[in-house]
């Protein structure tokens, strides 16, 4: 025990204490587990099933007139597979990303941001209005995280970057 402590006085650190951190409570025990990893799975399957059903909905409507329809049923439905499956989904997810936008500027901004428009409740059920461009920016922000996150376990892209691994020959044996 130091002299200055038996007297009562309070040392005084210059060293900058560390505040805690999030991460550093007990109670985030799950992103620091193994199966964090497996977190963009369901990110992925809402995701790409919701890019394909919105394509298909729009096919069932019938031929779409103009070439931009045709492209958008495209990018909806092959993209919405690419995420769902975890195939190229940095590539998939530009023009995907491409077709939200337009459809948030040209059809859901005036709408506002709630993409539940709740009109009135009868008899014959909820009526709601046109949606907002809430759903729009959900995508956005989902398909942002599986590009910068990846796109985990059982996806395509890590079957085939786990494969490149395999058949290239390593630096340290010599290989070329």
């Amino acid at each position: 025990m130091h002299l200055w402590e038996l007297i009562g006085m309070k040392t005084m650190s210059y060293i900058p204490q560390r505040s805690p951190m999030w991460r550093d409570l007990p109670i985030d025990l799950i992103s620091r587990s193994p199966i964090a990893r497996w977190a963009p799975i369901p990110l992925r399957l809402i995701v790409g099933y919701g890019f394909m059903e919105h394509g298909f909905a729009k096919l069932a409507r019938g031929l779409a007139p103009h070439l931009m329809g045709w492209l958008t049923i495209f990018v909806e439905i092959v993209g919405g597979l690419a995420v769902l499956l975890g195939a190229l989904v940095p590539l998939a997810s530009i023009p995907m990303a491409a077709v939200l936008l337009v459809a948030t500027i040209t059809v859901h901004l005036p709408y506002g941001f709630s993409s539940i428009k709740l009109l009135a409740v009868t008899a014959a059920g909820a009526q709601f209005g046109p949606p907002g461009f809430e759903t729009d920016l959900l995508y956005l922000a989902s398909l942002a995280t599986l590009v910068l996150g990846g796109s985990g376990p059982l996806a395509i892209d890590s079957l085939m970057a786990k494969r490149r691994e395999t058949t290239r020959p390593s630096m340290q044996t010599g290989g070329a």
